[in-house]
């Protein structure tokens, strides 16, 4: 289940595949990380030198800092296209 999606100008990535989203907590002390797990299992993965595997995500610094300040409910965490 890949789905493209066109980020804002915040992110500055053109195309990923959208893998879930960060929003904070209700009672703002945590950021809350939801996983789509069926996009999670179709992403790209890398193996590090002692054999463990890896996906590599992006978060957006700016849009993160808009979801920790308040400006912003969420943002996405994404995979970047080759």
């Amino acid at each position: 289940m890949k789905k493209n999606a066109t980020m804002n100008e915040d992110e500055s990535v053109d195309s990923s595949v959208l893998v879930g989203y960060v929003r904070r907590s209700n009672a703002g002390g945590a950021l809350k990380v939801s996983i789509n797990t069926a996009a999670f299992a179709d992403c790209n993965t890398y193996m590090t030198s002692d054999g463990q595997s890896y996906v590599p995500l992006v978060i957006s610094i700016g849009a993160l800092n808009k979801v920790l300040s308040g400006d912003r409910a969420v943002t996405t965490i994404a995979q970047l296209n080759d």
